[in-house]
């Protein structure tokens, strides 16, 4: 028989490092979720501001197609803008290239020391000729 009082607060040890540990799981399951979201937000709204840009296609009348690259970047920044959201344009003659950062801030993570993290998806849209 154990003698009273030698064990003393293991199983308050023990109880606390559980809570600890499914306290950092939950944590990772939703703020690991949320970033998933914001991943997914930021490829679409990347796409659809490549979308935007490529639709600035020039000298169709003389039977060229090809990309005002000015008025490419211009069209897919607005996007962005309309949108308050934070990223990178390049356009080209054929193409245009978004990148769209997204910060995301965290809620159960936040009590281990990560209070947000950032999200970046980049898509390119390519004038296809027909």
């Amino acid at each position: 028989m154990i003698a009273p009082g030698r064990d003393r607060g293991t199983v308050t040890a023990f109880v606390l490092g559980l809570v600890m540990a499914f306290v950092v799981i939950a944590g990772l399951a939703l703020d690991g979720g949320r970033l998933v979201a914001a991943h997914v937000s930021a490829v679409d709204h990347a796409e659809n501001a490549a979308r935007a840009g490529a639709q600035e296609v020039t000298l169709v009348r003389v039977g060229w197609r090809i990309l005002d690259p000015t008025r490419a970047a211009r069209a897919a920044r607005a996007y962005l803008d309309a949108q308050g959201l934070d990223g990178d344009v390049r356009a080209d003659f054929s193409y245009v290239t978004v990148t769209v950062r997204i910060r995301q801030s965290t809620t159960l993570l936040r009590l281990v020391g990560i209070d947000q993290r950032w999200v970046s998806a980049t898509r390119t849209a390519r004038l296809v000729s027909t």
